[in-house]
């Protein structure tokens, strides 16, 4: 969760929120303020871009020397007053403009998180990136597309991680995301190394590990804060309980792994068995009917130890469970909420449930959002 005092977050249900705009032609240098009409913010941890937003702005120039959807970028902030205390500015992202509309106050915007100038810069020609560390690749590849711009490296996150050389085609998203070549083989940096990379609500470019429902619990939510009824659904779209992971170049060199992760909980209802590796029957044997073997498979030429193999299984794991019981909770709005945060919902009068955050969009100076989450379910 972004840093947000504990005077505003326990006055979120009565504070005041006024929100903040700046727009900027010369990458971040300088920021000229605007005036703010309407919009909302979209965080979203299943997209490409995690943070977008639709905004209107009143009374801004346009062009070349105004706000543009070449070189213009915007960064938005949702304020906290609470009474007798000085405003708290929360970030809301900083994006480029996608799309322009002229209105009669002013423009209506479709803006984009800072993974967007990434997306857009393929490279003209295929290249050879590495050997070197994961750190080292990825700047060279952010580097590239936004200069000068850092990169922040989250505990849990190994930018020490030796690669191996390796080819990237055209995307240069793909290369330090998740994606494939044209071979169809996946050479993802941050997927290799069991992590993901994203602009985070300050537009930094950032790589952390997978979160997990494992993770601290940063809001407890009662239910005197939900405007409406939670609303649970389930569904076994993309569920795998079991992942094998394996480093493969192609080249005919050593294989790594493979390596195994399974939800060996014999309380979760994706319970994938005591060893369905080594034993698979063992369910048959014990009596246990009602599990089932979902497997992912994930290889890679950048995972080359095991090691590396064993975090990147875990990592897909984690993201594949809990997926089947979500949740769509309106509540009070907390601008620091962030995907891939954890939080403890009371689902009903006492019952309380653990849900990891995947989306939370609001629209900005209002009192309430809605949130998508998911949890792991467990055998009653």
């Amino acid at each position: 969760m972004l840093p947000i005092s504990p005077q505003a977050l326990a006055a979120l249900a009565y504070c005041r929120r006024p929100v903040r705009a700046e727009w900027s032609n010369d990458g971040g240098v300088t920021w000229t303020p605007a005036r703010f009409g309407s919009g909302q913010v979209t965080p979203d941890r299943g997209a490409e871009c995690r943070y977008s937003a639709s905004v209107e702005l009143l009374g801004v120039p346009r062009g070349r020397d105004g706000i543009n959807t070449i070189t213009t970028e915007v960064r938005l902030f949702q304020g906290l007053g609470v009474p007798r205390l000085a405003v708290e500015w929360v970030p809301a992202g900083r994006y480029v403009v996608d799309r322009l509309r002229r209105t009669t106050l002013g423009v209506s915007l479709d803006l984009l998180g800072r993974e967007d100038i990434i997306r857009g810069a393929d490279l003209p020609t295929p290249r050879t990136v590495g050997p070197d560390s994961a750190q080292a690749c990825a700047e060279v590849l952010v580097g590239e597309a936004l200069p000068g711009a850092p990169v922040a490296w989250r505990p849990g996150a190994d930018a020490r991680t030796a690669l191996p050389a390796f080819v990237v085609d055209e995307d240069r998203w793909a290369a330090l995301s998740g994606g494939t070549d044209t071979a169809g083989v996946s050479t993802g940096i941050a997927a290799a190394l069991g992590a993901e990379i994203y602009a985070d609500a300050d537009g930094i470019i950032t790589v952390a590990p997978v979160p997990t429902l494992a993770d601290p619990v940063v809001w407890r939510i009662p239910h005197t804060l939900a405007t409406a009824r939670p609303a649970e659904e389930e569904t076994s779209e993309d569920l795998r309980n079991l992942w094998v992971v394996t480093g493969d170049g192609g080249g005919g060199g050593a294989t790594v792994g493979p390596a195994y992760a399974w939800d060996a909980d014999p309380g979760s209802l994706t319970y994938a068995g005591p060893d369905p590796v080594g034993d698979p029957l063992a369910p048959q044997r014990l009596g246990l009917p009602g599990v089932r073997v979902r497997t992912g498979r994930y290889t890679s030429p950048l995972v080359t130890s095991m090691t590396q193999a064993d975090t990147v299984a875990r990592a897909q794991l984690a993201d594949s469970l809990g997926v089947q019981t979500s949740l769509s909770l309106t509540t009070v709005c907390n601008p620091g909420l962030e995907p891939g945060d954890v939080v403890e919902v009371e689902v009903g009068p006492g019952r309380w449930e653990r849900h990891l955050v995947d989306s939370c969009p609001y629209p900005l100076g209002g009192v309430a959002m809605t949130c998508q989450t998911r949890t792991s379910t467990r055998r009653i």
